[in-house]
């Protein structure tokens, strides 16, 4: 029962809106049925299936709201949960912002629903499983990985007529293979909506290539370099960004994108956010897009208003700011919901054609433990890991020790040499990046 058709869903909730006493009511289905494989020294170590149905009721009387969850279907848990979330409602202080339910919607078509994901079996991930493990062995390394994939999908209705419908389906895989010694680590991930997509024994055989020339790493000492970081090195940086494009944390000042009074200017005149500027070199493209191909996404947001492309970076300048209801109306512009996936555009070069195009500069195959130094310019810092490597006259030449870094995704996107072919990475699209000079602050032992 945890993955309900559009009609049973709609059944089930028109069901529930029957129970309501609330000025407004919204409720919201969610349900998950997926599959897991994890391994460890080369052994699969855990093998399993969940599933999961949860209903959220929500009502509201005045600007008072009460919020109830169940897991539990038959008639008298449905009107149990409304009668509770009622009780809260009651019991709520009212809510200065509280903003009335949408009305119908209509809602562009988002495919995030694939039959072959959905029709994964046991014998499949163990084959997944095996076709990392094999070459590993064969290599006389250690792998580690994860392999998970998902069925779910999102319902959505309320007492003003909206109800929004979508299913999706998801896998995402992971390895770490190490030398037996542990002096050298490869890593890959790669997710897809389309499982027929995932090619396990392929993504290995990065991971074991950059196992294998990442012993006797030499150090480097720290400073500016030029830098190809591949996706999973930029996507925690570019979405640690995004999420800080809010236009009501601009407004009050306390984001990146707040506009800096110059001297003498009327603060009554001048504009609270930075919308409309030029920031970033004129490459960089970033937008919101449900209906991509390779990276779709649901095309409703979580309150059921449409999600459509959305530009947010065009041609170098913030063009959009994600916002809320409420805000969207006290500064008198339109509202525009978070996007459900991040784009952005890149070039025509592979990875391996950036690092031929390269004299001298150091390849970062991830970013990890990134961690938040300075909101107001987005002064970021973490670790590089599991293949760090230099290169010179356009050829990897030797592995290096991994780095400290201290950058702002503002200045990265400042300093682009070269922008490569977007890869799916965590449900967004993100090229590798040519980035000159990207700060190492100091150097760490770890692989």
């Amino acid at each position: 029962m945890t993955i309900l058709s559009e009609k049973n869903a709609k059944e089930l909730l028109t069901k529930v809106l029957k129970y309501s006493k609330a000025d407004e009511i919204e409720c919201n289905l969610d349900g998950s049925i997926g599959g897991n494989i994890r391994y460890a020294r080369n052994t699969v170590s855990t093998a399993g299936e969940e599933s999961d149905l949860v209903l959220a009721v929500q009502s509201t009387f005045g600007k008072k709201t009460g919020t109830a969850t169940i897991n539990e279907f038959d008639d008298a848990s449905l009107e149990k949960v409304v009668r509770r979330s009622e009780e809260l409602a009651k019991l709520a202080p009212e809510n200065a912002e509280h903003m009335p339910l949408f009305g119908p919607q209509k809602y562009s078509p988002s495919k995030t629903y694939f039959e072959s994901t959905a029709n994964v079996t046991p014998e499949n991930r163990a084959q997944a499983a095996e076709d990392s493990i094999v070459p590993s062995k064969k290599n006389k390394l250690v792998a580690a990985g994860f392999l998970e994939e998902f069925v779910t999908f999102s319902a959505i209705i309320n007492n003003k007529g909206l109800f929004a419908y979508n299913k999706s389906t998801d896998v995402d895989f992971s390895v770490t293979i190490r030398t037996e010694d542990g002096k050298g680590s490869g890593w890959v991930t790669r997710n897809f909506s389309d499982y027929s997509l995932l090619d396990t024994a392929k993504a290995s055989s990065i991971a074991i290539q950059k196992s294998k020339g990442s012993v006797d790493a030499k150090a480097m000492e720290p400073g500016k370099y030029t830098v190809i970081l591949e996706p999973a090195a930029s996507v925690g940086l570019l979405g640690n960004m995004v999420r800080n494009f809010a236009q009501r944390g601009a407004d009050e000042g306390r984001s990146f994108l707040s506009y800096k009074l110059k001297e003498g200017e009327d603060a009554e005149k001048a504009p609270k956010n930075k919308l409309g500027q030029k920031m970033f070199d004129e490459r960089v493209n970033i937008y919101t897009d449900p209906s991509h191909p390779i990276a779709p996404a649901a095309p409703f947001s979580g309150d059921g208003y449409p999600r459509n492309r959305t530009d947010w970076i065009k041609n170098g300048t913030v063009v959009n700011m994600p916002n809320s209801p409420y805000w969207a109306k006290k500064t008198g512009v339109a509202y525009v919901p978070r996007g459900g996936n991040i784009i952005m555009d890149g070039g025509n070069e592979s990875l391996e054609e950036m690092i031929k195009n390269t004299r001298r500069g150091i390849l970062v195959t991830r970013l990890w433990y990134i961690r938040s130094l300075d909101p107001q310019t987005l002064l970021y810092t973490g670790l590089t890991r599991d293949g760090t490597f230099y290169i010179e006259d356009g050829k990897i030449k030797y592995p290096i020790k991994n780095f400290r870094f201290n950058e702002s995704p503002i200045v990265m996107l400042n300093n682009i040499e070269a922008l490569g072919k977007p890869e799916r990475i965590d449900g967004n699209m993100i090229p590798p990046m040519k980035i000159r000079d990207f700060t190492f602050s100091s150097l760490s032992d770890a692989v």
